[in-house]
């Protein structure tokens, strides 16, 4: 049996009288590519931050690589492998992708208060931010302030930044919303060079980017999971049909 890399057991959170996540159970192995889908308003982002930490849930448990770490701050989570991206992109404005990467690779290595002096000492932390800026083609951008990026480079270094690090689970919350119809082939084709041992979660409302990447697809509907199952399992049923993909299943 493949171990766990995320699992969450009976998760639910209340807001007075609004049950935005009610009794939720995943399972992902390590190394899966997996596609949470549902409605706006299924709660698929109170989901996401209840798995890092930025919310507490009203009862159920989170485990990462079967370690329950439902009490842990969302920086415990991180240090221990969980990483995240978000709907809206959460950069540094006025830093360059090359710093932002320096930053967060120097972060990981407990560098964080020094971080200009490190990034410029030691080869180690330069070389991970080269190699990060090389992965994702931000290479001609790498010395540009990142406020005046296309949204598609920003979108690339915010996964970039995420990749930093090193997580064993990485959760992508709509990588591509936003992002002009020409540049997001980019997105698919940074999603589908991300390393085989990193387990993911894609949050994404487009469904061609969904069925292209994921191996299995959970369908969140007013908070409950209504179904689990491959893309094309997902794809014929007529609840899904019905209350997401449209009736035609188009």
């Amino acid at each position: 049996m493949t171990a766990l890399a995320l699992e969450t057991r009976g998760l639910a959170r209340r807001f007075g009288g609004l049950i935005a996540a009610d009794n939720v159970s995943l399972r992902l192995e390590q190394g899966a590519r997996h596609a949470l889908i549902g409605p706006n308003g299924a709660g698929k982002t109170t989901l996401v931050n209840l798995l890092t930490g930025a919310l507490k849930p009203s009862s159920g448990a989170v485990l990462l690589g079967g370690m329950d770490v439902t009490s842990l701050a969302s920086h415990q989570r991180v240090r221990r492998g969980l990483a995240r991206t978000f709907q809206i992109n959460q950069l540094f404005g006025d830093l360059t992708p090359a710093e932002s990467l320096c930053l967060a690779v120097g972060e990981r290595l407990d560098h964080g208060r020094r971080w200009f002096a490190a990034a410029g000492r030691e080869s180690v932390v330069i070389g991970e931010a080269e190699r990060l800026i090389a992965r994702f083609g931000l290479e001609d951008v790498m010395d540009q302030k990142t406020r005046t990026l296309a949204y598609g480079k920003q979108r690339l270094l915010e996964i970039a930044l995420a990749l930093a690090s090193r997580p064993r689970v990485l959760l992508l919350d709509e990588p591509a919303a936003g992002v002009p119809d020409g540049e997001r082939a980019d997105i698919l084709a940074a999603l589908a060079a991300l390393p085989a041992d990193v387990t993911i979660m894609l949050i994404e409302h487009d469904m061609d980017l969904v069925f292209s990447f994921a191996k299995r697809i959970s369908v969140l509907v007013a908070g409950r999971l209504l179904m689990e199952g491959e893309p094309h399992e997902v794809a014929a049923d007529a609840r899904v049909r019905e209350v997401y993909l449209g009736k035609s299943g188009e």
